[in-house]
């Protein structure tokens, strides 16, 4: 892996807390406890909570998932680094990333199973970027571009402990330039299609992509 150049900061956590970080070492190991937690569908009002609000509410949307992997892995030595893919419908989706023997993967929750983690198999941020195109085209998603932040940016901001919503991490994520990812206009449209008449048929989401053999598990609800 590449470790943090700066040691992660001393943080007041509680005891269980620390266990929960000693337990989740690796980022397979947060993949894992994230695929287990029920996708936070905010029915009570939007919410983007950070590390100590996911443990508390046992519950995580894409960036509450992003944010936890961070704190989590800043603490195994991993940067806490997110990658923010922008979808033509603005429904955007944040995961972390961390690179392994040169190589990088991702931790994500999501409500689609294509686009959770990623084994650490890609040469560059692009590959693995663009390893989420088809996955994420459904009726109305379409990645356009993409991001890559060190949380660094956030300065003294709490993020990892606040047991209020952390509202300008996602500010900051929206400012900031994408990448562009394209690709034609028909493969878009053929695989809405695809996707589309799979949904109508078997009344549940697909997993027929390509390169699955490089994702990391997903949750059992999918399978």
């Amino acid at each position: 892996m590449i470790l943090s150049t700066v040691s992660p900061p001393p943080l007041p956590f509680t005891p269980a807390e620390r266990r929960l970080i000693r337990r989740l070492r690796t980022p397979l190991d947060v993949q894992r406890f994230l695929n287990r937690l029920p996708y936070n569908t905010e029915p009570h009002g939007d919410t983007l909570r950070g590390f100590r609000g996911v443990v508390r509410h046992g519950r995580a949307h894409c960036l509450e998932a992003a944010l936890f992997a961070a704190c989590v892995l800043e603490q195994h030595g991993y940067p806490p680094l997110l990658m923010g893919l922008e979808s033509i419908d603005k429904l955007d989706h944040v995961i972390f990333v961390y690179r392994h023997r040169g190589r990088w993967g991702s931790v994500a929750r999501s409500r689609d199973p294509g686009l959770h983690g990623r084994k650490p198999v890609f040469r560059t941020l692009r590959a693995l970027a663009e390893s989420y195109f088809d996955p994420y085209i459904d009726y109305t998603g379409c990645i356009t571009g993409y991001s890559v932040v060190h949380l660094e940016v956030m300065g003294n901001y709490e993020w990892r402990l606040s047991r209020r919503n952390v509202w300008a991490v996602e500010k900051m994520l929206l400012g900031l330039p994408h990448r562009k990812i394209k690709r034609s206009r028909r493969r878009v449209r053929r695989e809405r299609d695809k996707y589309r008449a799979y949904v109508a048929e078997h009344k549940k989401k697909p997993l027929y992509y390509r390169g699955r053999q490089r994702w990391t598990e997903i949750p059992k609800e999918f399978l």
